[in-house]
């Protein structure tokens, strides 16, 4: 569908729609809700019907008069209107307590599903649940697929920052993400939206379709919701800030990636490239610019049904019912694929080697010139870098097609006891398909040939390769047999089993009107993943520029639980004791690991808490949890291999020519592997490739869960007599994560072999297993290179992380209305104090808050808020969203940067190069606080009819520039943090909601 289609789709539905409205109407005259609001009371967003249970995010218990003292931020339906919002991944990061996890504005990484991070302590460290329940995760990780959350169903989002395991089980240390869908929908609801940026590209396009019905006098309810997205990519060559890829230590826009055209072949410790007219190898010169082939907007087609159901039998019997079925597409674009660092050889009577680079090359060998250079003889080329333009982009296709059953039964004993008892099965199969890659084997196998039409083995229609041309010289037969498509099958699937018993002591305390309430019961879940790659992905270094080898693996494990809860009010409505309730939980799990072995494990999670309020409008409020985080399928199974990370320059000591002059350095070095012709080439060794280091690593079936202490303080002010309509919530937040699974990052492994002091390292330093474990490419010395020959840093996974986090969310809202005009005011803001993580007792406990640098992935920012002002007039509503991101600054700069062994700033001065930016002056070692508004008006023609357009980035506030490869790979993409900071530019908005 092109994107004027989609737009002629769009207007006419709303067209259509209007004219079917009978007679229009005045709306009610209300404020639209608030972006998020602070759950005070656990009905404050969604009042219940009545007889209906109330889902309270952080508690089992279902008695709607009795609160939790977890603070639970809610995400309004309105405001997922009024954001007109595709993925719900998109609202949750920039919710402040969080930042970017996995989501369309990821280039390279994105494993074809969304995520979020909570706290920034992982996707893996939070919980998403819909309606309470658990669906089936979408990788190895465990972690859920947000593009599978039925958004138009969608009635809240509860956003519960802090530790819920007692409540959820394992996964809930850094809190949980609760979707809740509309409960007992009548009627028909159509939806259309379209979203478009200033400069005509990044089309959006999104239709639902929702209907239900009662029926026999109200017994029952059936709903059914179908859904279409497709999104239009970005590319990175739209944009003037990622036109060319930046070099962070220098501000010169030049190829940041050594695999070049033409062909760079590294060889007895030079760095050589085939010069320009093809006649000779001559010193390094011209990276490639892989910037304008990226994208910063992931393209994405998805088709979804959501179907829930329920039926009173009787009294004391309801049977209910729910399936979701989502197909996502996915495709992640990146650079032309290639010859990255593979080790090749070539006969000297190849008909495209030139006989001046041959000459080089025999020579550079110690291979005499004549006749034993120039026939059959096999020339060693040690580490090739060619970049095949001639293929196109490198594009993974991810179709991932999941569904969810769940079916259950609610009985009532009596006034004060239910039980709710229920199963879930759910699969997800995610199938990758990569194409543009190049193939080494028929890499060696085109070169191996004395004439430009056979190759010496002639299978697969072999055709023989030029590989000393410049850009364009691989013709497209050559082309064609290069390159292969790869499959990658991964398969998961969750089945899980829960009863619960809810209700009341029906006893109250002497002094309170509310009985004691209490949940117990018990659940099982039972976790499955099956990865099938093809005899392609299988070969380490086979897909050209792919990483290492994709393994198969397969593994699983399930756990049995038994909970309870209890929330206890002790007075109400005396003297200085308006209320004082208090709380406690308690789960014990048991893990049997699927495994030859057959591992088993336990954790006993619990919480304590309460609220005290010594009259009505104020309220203090406390929990502590003791939470848990069992092993996934991923820490536990995943085969060893090697891979990719990212490495901030400066931070290699083994880099540049002053290594020769210290001894115990240079022997360290050596004992790595490096070549001494490298370390005394005139360059010496050079930084990774594109600032990526090869990494080792993978699962460990030894590793047991991690414990987690979580503490919430606060307060709710609600000063009713003096000020109607404002409340004020105020928490302090401590999360602190002991024995994590966790992996060190690539500077801290350097730094357990070279210390503090690279300089001054001893002998015996150089000697040890944290040097020598250390592998490097024994042509080059770098980190990089092929994933068959180099395994650069050592990266297991072990439980001897600790992570840490605090401070303080401050949530106020304030409504009003004067005549007809209605005042809404809402914020949202967090503090966030530190956030620690060391990956083990030695190494050094690195705070990340205010941070960038591959050590410090996703930016988190000190301060970040968002507040809504909306004013409404009648059957309209004019909303501004202010949203703020605190300022941050390169790693380097922090007091300690000597002790994280980051010393070395980033450029900071006037851009040069083939670049829109050259000439402007920069500071990459800062980004200074950024604030966007967003604009929005909403019109309600009628009780059947809701227009809502809107502009995001209405200022057009343009991306920070910090150059290329100075963070991770995945968040710092196109000389930026497009997850964190907004690359669209102006974008318009446009929706249209029917409804009868």
């Amino acid at each position: 569908m092109t994107s004027r289609t989609r737009i002629r789709l769009l207007n006419t539905t709303l067209f259509v729609g209007a004219a079917m409205v009978a007679t229009p109407t005045l709306a009610q005259t209300a404020p639209a809700t608030q972006e998020t609001q602070q759950q005070s009371t656990p009905n404050a967003s969604a009042p219940a019907e009545e007889g209906q249970d109330i889902v309270v995010t952080g508690t089992l218990i279902s008695n709607p008069n009795l609160v939790s003292s977890s603070p639970v931020n809610v995400v309004s339906e309105n405001e997922l209107t009024l954001r007109n919002v595709n993925n719900v991944e998109q609202i949750i990061r920039e919710l402040p307590g969080a930042v970017p996890g996995i989501g369309s504005a990821v280039n390279n990484g994105t494993g074809g599903f969304a995520t979020i991070n909570l706290r920034n302590l992982g996707s893996q460290r939070n919980l998403v649940l819909l309606d309470g329940d658990r669906i089936v995760p979408a990788a190895a990780g465990g972690t859920v697929d947000l593009n599978n959350i039925p958004t138009a169903l969608v009635q809240r989002v509860d956003v519960l920052t802090g530790g819920a395991s007692t409540t959820y089980g394992a996964d809930a240390v850094s809190g949980v993400a609760n979707f809740i869908t509309k409960k007992n929908f009548a009627g028909m609801e159509a939806t259309a939206s379209q979203q478009i940026t200033e400069k005509g590209d990044s089309n959006y396009f999104r239709a639902d379709l929702t209907v239900g019905a009662n029926f026999d006098d109200g017994r029952g309810n059936a709903t059914l919701s179908l859904g279409y997205q497709e999104a239009d990519p970005l590319y990175q060559g739209k944009r003037d800030v990622s036109v060319f890829s930046i070099n962070g230590a220098s501000g010169v826009a030049a190829g940041a990636s050594p695999t070049s055209t033409p062909t760079r072949i590294a060889i007895a410790g030079q760095d050589l490239q085939v010069n320009s007219a093809g006649t000779a190898l001559v010193p390094f010169y011209n990276g490639f610019n892989f910037s304008p082939y990226n994208i910063f907007q992931t393209p994405f087609k998805r088709y979804n049904i959501y179907a829930q159901a329920n039926y009173e039998v009787n009294d004391n019997l309801e049977v209910y019912t729910r399936g979701l079925f989502s197909k996502n597409t996915i495709r992640s674009i990146i650079a032309p694929s290639g010859i990255f660092g593979e080790a090749l050889t070539i006969p000297g009577s190849n008909p495209y080697l030139p006989a001046g680079i041959r000459d080089q090359l025999c020579t550079l060998n110690g291979i005499a010139l004549g006749a034993a250079c120039n026939t059959n003889t096999a020339i060693p080329l040690p580490e090739v870098y060619r970049r095949s333009v001639e293929l196109g982009p490198r594009v993974s296709t991810y179709t991932t097609t999941i569904f969810d059953y769940k079916a259950g039964l609610r009985l009532r004993f009596s006034d004060h006891v239910k039980l709710d008892v229920s199963g879930a099965y759910g699969e997800s199969n995610l199938d990758q398909s990569q194409t543009g890659y190049v193939l080494r084997s028929r890499v060696q196998q085109a070169l191996n040939a004395n004439n430009t039409t056979t190759c010496t083995v002639t299978t697969n229609g072999c055709v023989p390769l030029n590989l000393f041309g410049a850009a364009g010289s691989i013709s497209a037969d050559q082309a064609a047999f290069l390159s292969g498509e790869s499959s990658i099958a991964i398969n998961t699937a969750l089945s899980q089993f829960r009863g619960v018993f809810n209700g009341d002591f029906g006893t109250t305390s002497p002094f309170a009107n509310e009985p004691i309430a209490f949940a117990a019961g018990g659940e099982y879940r039972k976790y499955s993943y099956n990865r099938i790659p093809d005899a392609y992905a299988l070969v380490p270094g086979e897909l050209g520029g792919a990483g290492g080898a994709v393994t198969p693996f397969s593994g699983g494990y399930d756990v049995r639980e038994a909970f309870g809860e209890i929330i206890a009010p002790l007075v109400a409505d005396r003297p200085f004791f308006h209320s004082l309730t208090l709380e406690a939980g308690v789960r014990y799990s048991d893990y049997k690991v699927q495994a030859t072995n057959n591992p088993k494990f336990n954790a006993t999670t619990y919480k304590f808490g309460g609220s005290f309020e010594p009259v009505q409008e104020i309220k203090f409020r406390g929990n502590y949890q003791r939470a848990v985080r069992a092993p996934n399928i991923s820490e536990l199974f995943t085969p060893v291999s090697t891979s990719l990370d990212s490495l901030p320059p400066g931070l290699d000591p083994c880099v540049g020519v002053n290594v020769r002059n210290i001894a115990n350095l240079r022997a360290a070095c050596l004992a790595q592997g490096a070549p001494l012709s490298a370390i005394n080439s005139t360059t010496g060794i050079l930084e990774p490739a594109s600032g990526q280091p090869n990494v080792t690593g993978g699962g460990n079936p030894n590793i047991r869960p991690e414990k987690a202490d979580t503490y919430t303080f606060g307060v709710v002010i609600q000063p009713r007599g003096i000020v109607p309509g404002l409340s004020i919530a105020v928490d302090y937040f401590n999360i602190k994560v002991k024995d994590a699974i966790t992996s060190a990052t690539p500077g801290d492994i350097l730094a357990q072999c070279f210390g503090t002091s690279p300089a001054s390292i001893t002998a015996a330093q150089a000697a040890s297993a944290a040097c020598t474990s250390i592998r490097r490419s024994t042509t080059t010395g770098r980190l990089s290179g092929s994933s068959a020959t180099v395994a650069g840093l050592p990266q297991p996974l072990t439980n001897r992380g600790r992570l840490r986090t605090d401070g303080i969310d401050l949530n106020a809202n304030y409504t009003r209305e004067f005549g007809d005009v209605g005042l809404n005011l809402s914020f949202q803001g967090t503090w966030t104090a530190h956030r620690y993580f060391r990956a083990s007792e030695t190494a050094y406990d690195r705070d990340c808050v205010g941070y960038y640098s591959s050590s410090c992935e996703s930016i988190q920012p000190e301060f970040q808020w968002n507040q809504r002002t909306s004013l409404s007039f009648g059957p309209g509503t004019l909303s501004l969203l202010w949203r703020h991101i605190g300022k941050v600054q390169y790693e380097a700069l922090a007091p300690d940067a000597a002790a994280r062994l980051i010393s070395t700033p980033l450029f900071s001065g006037t851009v040069t190069g083939p670049t829109p930016l050259a000439g402007g002056t920069y500071n990459f070692n800062r980004i200074g606080a950024y604030d966007y508004f967003d604009l929005n008006v909403q019109v309600e023609v009628n009780d059947n009819l809701t227009f809502t357009a809107g502009v995001r980035n209405l200022l057009d506030k343009q991306p920070p520039l910090v150059g290329a490869s100075i963070g991770s790979t995945a968040y710092n993409s196109g000389n930026t943090y497009p997850s964190t900071y907004d690359v669209l530019g102006r974008l318009f908005t446009v929706s249209g909601k029917l409804r009868f």
